[in-house]
C-alpha cells in the first residue's frame, strides 16, 4: 500500500511523521468567530476540535487549555528524528561516520532484500527518506493500539517487518517518509559509539542543549515520567466505532530511533533553537542538515533535509522544526529564522474523539503558523 493512500486512513496517525496537511478546514468556524489570540486558539482546539488538552510554548510563555498543566511532558513521536539527525552528523563531523558513504560500510549485511541494497543507500538517503526502504509501521500492525501497547518490539524485529517487503523505489530517486531509515540510523549510532543511541543522544544532544524535560524511556518503560498530560486513542484506530482509551501507558519501544523521545513544548524549543543557533552542530553539518529535498505528501511548501523540516508560512517566515505522532498525542512547530518559537502539542490524534481529522490537524497547524508569523 502506498503512502498517500495511508493517509487516507486512520493508520496515518501512528506513523510517526508529520500528516498530511489536507483538506477539510472549512469545516471549521470563521476566524472572527473563534478569534485569534494564541490562547484562544488552543482552547478552541479543546472545544472544537475535541482534544482533550492542547499546550503551547510560544518564545518562551507556556501556555495550556483543557485537562493538562502548562509545563506537562508528552510524548513527541517523530520530533525523535531530528535529535537522531543530530547525533548521526556529530559524528560525521568526528570524521567517525561519512554522510555519502553506503550503510553497508558500517553495518555489513544488515540491509538486504528485495531491490534492498546497502552498499546501494547511503548516510544521507537514510536521515533523507530517499533511501527507498519501506516504512515499517506499515506492517506492524500499529492501530490495533490494545493489542500492542504492552508489546515490546525490538528495533530489530521493525527492521525485519520492512525488510521482508520490496523498496519503495531505488535509492536517492524519490522521498518517501519512512521511520526504517532511522531504526537504520539508531542501529548505525549504537555500531560506531559502542553505546545504547538513547545514552548517545542523552549526552550528545539533550544534555549539551540544557534541556530539562526530554529523555529517552529505558527498554520496556510504559509511564510518563514525572508532570505530564495524559494521552488518549481508540483501541483500535482502524475501527471508526472504536472505543477511546486512555493512552498514556504505553511501551513505545516500536518506536524507538524513529519516535521514542518524551519532553515538554517548552523543550521542543530549547532544542530546535539550540540546534539553529549552531550549538549542537558545527557550520558545516548544520548546513548539511538543512539542505533539503521536496517533501511530497507531508505539507504544502515543505522540504526535508536530514532529520529536520524546512516549512513556508503564510507570513513568507521559514520555518524549521519537525514534528510528531504517536498514540495519544500530536505535536508540532518549530523556529523560523528571525527567532520566532513555538511548540504546540494535543492530547490525542486528530479523529480521535469523531471529528473530521483533516480539519482538527489543519487547526493545529494553522495555530503554529499564526504564532510564528507573530500575530498575537
Amino acid at each position: 500500500m502506498k503512502r498517500k493512500t495511508l493517509h487516507r486512513t486512520a493508520a496515518v496517525t501512528i506513523s510517526l511523521g508529520l500528516a498530511l496537511a489536507c483538506t477539510g478546514a472549512t469545516a471549521l468556524a470563521t476566524e472572527a468567530q473563534r478569534g485569534n489570540s494564541t490562547q484562544q486558539r488552543l482552547d478552541n482546539l479543546v472545544r472544537e476540535a475535541r482534544f482533550p488538552a492542547a499546550l503551547a510554548n510560544v518564545d518562551g510563555r507556556n501556555l495550556v487549555a483543557g485537562k493538562a498543566d502548562k509545563d506537562d511532558r508528552v510524548r513527541i513521536g517523530s520530533n525523535t528524528k531530528a535529535f537522531v539527525a543530530v547525533a548521526v552528523l556529530q559524528l560525521v563531523g568526528e570524521g567517525k561516520i561519512e554522510l555519502d558513504a553506503p550503510i553497508e560500510k558500517y553495518l555489513p549485511g544488515l540491509v538486504r532484500g528485495q531491490g534492498i541494497d546497502g552498499n546501494k543507500i547511503t548516510v544521507r538517503q537514510i536521515l533523507q527518506h530517499t533511501s527507498g526502504l519501506p516504512n515499517y509501521t506499515r506492517f506492524l500492525g500499529i492501530e490495533g493500539f490494545e493489542a500492542i501497547r504492552d508489546r515490546y518490539v525490538s528495533p530489530r524485529e521493525t527492521l525485519d517487518a520492512a525488510l521482508a517487503h520490496p523498496a519503495d523505489f531505488a535509492p536517492g530517486t524519490d522521498f518517501s517518509y519512512s521511520n526504517t531509515g532511522y531504526t537504520v540510523a539508531g542501529l548505525l549510532i549504537q555500531k560506531v559509539t559502542g553505546r545504547p543511541v538513547g545514552e548517545v543522544v542523552t549526552e550528545r544532544v539533550i544534555k549539551p542543549a540544557g534541556l530539562r524535560d526530554a529523555y529517552w524511556p529505558n527498554v520496556g518503560e510504559r509511564d510518563i515520567r514525572g508532570k505530564h498530560a495524559k494521552g488518549y486513542n481508540k483501541a483500535n484506530s482502524a475501527d471508526p466505532n472504536s472505543p477511546v482509551v486512555d493512552a498514556t501507558r504505553q511501551d513505545t519501544g516500536w518506536g524507538w530511533a524513529a519516535g521514542e523521545l518524551v519532553a515538554s513544548p517548552a523543550d521542543l524549543n530549547r532544542f530546535y533553537t539550540a540546534l539553529l543557533d549552531g550549538k549542537l552542530l558545527r557550520p558545516a553539518e548544520l548546513a548539511e542538515m538543512k539542505r533539503t529535498v521536496p517533501a511530497k505528501n507531508l505539507l504544502p511548501g515543505a522540504s526535508y533535509g536530514l532529520g529536520l523540516m524546512r516549512v513556508e508560512l503564510s507570513c513568507g517566515k521559514v520555518l524549521w522544526g519537525h514534528g510528531g505522532d504517536i498514540p495519544g498525542y500530536e505535536t508540532r512547530g518549530g523556529v523560523t529564522e528571525d527567532g520566532r518559537k513555538v511548540a504546540v502539542a494535543v492530547t490525542a490524534l486528530p479523529g480521535t474523539f469523531g471529528d473530521n481529522p483533516a480539519a482538527a490537524h489543519q487547526q493545529v497547524l494553522d495555530l503554529v503558523d499564526a504564532a510564528a508569523c507573530g500575530k498575537r
